[in-house]
């Protein structure tokens, strides 16, 4: 839409307020808004001013005047504000300049899939994130001084069979690692999941399906339909949002934290993708698994940088709780058909050309998408130019390799700091193309660093006090 057409919309809908939503570096959406009286057509072209000091990440206090320019294009009514409303997703730009602000994610996404057109690999780059998350009843934590302590709590957890329940219990209730696609009554999300498909619909996101996850405790995933990468990191934070309010209206809390339950599996974001040229696919050939060179040389990418794509894949500390063996978690960097125990999967799509596709199964929902998306993109592009050599492929059950053997299989970090370590060590083929910056990389590693790594390690964790009050 023009910017003309956005405010006929709007009207048309009979919006009173617009709400401006841009990201900030770990991945939240931030936002402010105006009354529908403020929207001009010079708004799309001249931007709206704001605070950027006080953004994570972001401006210093004396350099903090910033500027959102809304997209048209993305132009939706809100569902969950009572006051109808339009929302405008917005690229972040220098005031002064107009220029791409160099730490703001879309504008990293966007560079990101210039560079690639820029190179004639492809001019389209397809990305189909597969985000698992978890719905609670109860969730409570607190950090002091003096204390610490998490707990959440699933009307359908198996810790929760014995629970006296206004005097009775029905149970049915998923066991650990039982919770794959049970039917009702076990499954006791189904109607809110279906709620949540029916509200991505309504703001043109195609679903795919919806299903119960592997875990106890209320772990779901839900399906979209596949697009260019900045369009569906867009829709990815639309479906996030999209799942918190959605529960929130239930009374419920839903989280995309990777493993927010010890002894059961973590929630992961598989991620597919594929790259066109001029409405051709180029991952199809008659190589390995039906793929071409193009897309083995973008699988050797991946894998040559996976252990430095991992600090903004798996971009938190509990990221790594998720990788671990037991789990069903990627933790080996190899390829193989059809198996979901490698880091990279290829799918069995089909004899179509159009469905081939490369499955990244390391990264999960705690990233930021349009930094992950940017990043693995940027990596299998290095591949393609480089002509990187996956290496043979790994066609057995890599989580049942005996030690000798999964000793020899590359693996991811063990801990954000190790990710971290990795990145800052490797991060050359991100600063291709202008895509990432020093500044933005140095930015993002001291972050982590000072707001992450560093306080965890000095706090006292419960479990310590169990391991080690006594002595």
């Amino acid at each position: 839409m023009k910017p003309e057409e956005v405010i006929a919309f709007a009207r048309e809908r009979g919006a009173k307020m617009v709400d401006l939503k841009f990201i900030d570096m770990p991945g939240m959406w931030q936002h402010f808004t105006i009354p529908m009286s403020e929207l001009k057509p010079n708004v799309f072209e001249e931007g709206l001013n704001f605070d950027g000091s006080s953004i994570r990440g972001w401006r210093a206090i004396n350099e903090s005047d910033m500027t959102v320019k809304p997209d048209p294009k993305t132009a939706k009514i809100d569902p969950f504000m009572e006051v109808p409303t339009l929302s405008l997703i917005c690229d972040v730009v220098h005031p002064d300049t107009h220029e791409p602000y160099e730490r703001d994610p879309r504008q990293i996404a966007k560079k990101a899939i210039a560079y690639l057109q820029s190179t004639g690999i492809a001019d389209t780059a397809y990305f189909g994130p597969e985000a698992e998350f978890f719905i609670f009843d109860d969730v409570r934590y607190d950090q002091s001084s003096n204390g610490a302590f998490y707990q959440v709590d699933s009307d359908e957890a198996t810790w929760n069979s014995g629970r006296d329940e206004n005097g009775r219990n029905l149970g049915y209730k998923p066991r650990a690692k039982e919770g794959y696609f049970p039917a009702l009554p076990s499954d006791t999300l189904h109607d809110l999941r279906t709620e949540i498909c029916l509200e991505m619909e309504k703001l043109g996101m195609e679903v795919e399906r919806q299903h119960h996850e592997v875990a106890t405790a209320g772990q779901c995933e839900i399906n979209f339909r596949f697009d260019t990468m900045v369009d569906v990191a867009d829709k990815q934070m639309w479906f996030k949002y999209i799942v918190k309010n959605v529960a929130r209206r239930h009374g419920k809390s839903a989280t995309f934290m990777p493993k927010p339950i010890f002894g059961d599996n973590g929630s992961g974001m598989h991620t597919h993708m594929s790259l066109w040229k001029k409405g051709e696919p180029l991952f199809a050939g008659d190589r390995y698994a039906g793929l071409s060179d193009t897309a083995l040389h973008f699988i050797g990418g991946i894998l040559k940088h996976a252990d430095a794509l991992c600090a903004i894949t798996n971009p938190s500390t509990n990221s790594y709780k998720r990788l671990v063996p037991g789990f069903e978690a990627p933790i080996r960097l190899a390829y193989s058909y059809r198996n979901r125990s490698a880091a990279i999967r290829i799918p069995n799509s089909g004899t179509n050309p159009k469905a081939k596709r490369i499955e990244f199964r390391t990264p999960d929902p705690s990233c930021n998408p349009y930094l992950a998306f940017a990043a693995m993109l940027m990596a299998g592009i290095d591949g393609v130019l480089n002509k990187v050599n996956p290496g043979s492929p790994l066609d057995k059950d890599i989580y049942g390799l005996p030690p000798e053997e999964a000793a020899k299989v590359p693996s991811v970090p063990k801990t954000l700091d190790e990710a971290i370590m990795n990145l800052r060590k490797n991060h050359d083929f991100l600063l291709k193309g202008e895509v990432f910056s020093e500044d933005m990389l140095n930015t993002w590693l001291d972050y982590k660093y000072d707001k992450e790594i560093i306080p965890m390690q000095q706090r006292p964790s419960p479990y310590e006090f169990y391991l080690y009050y006594d002595l």
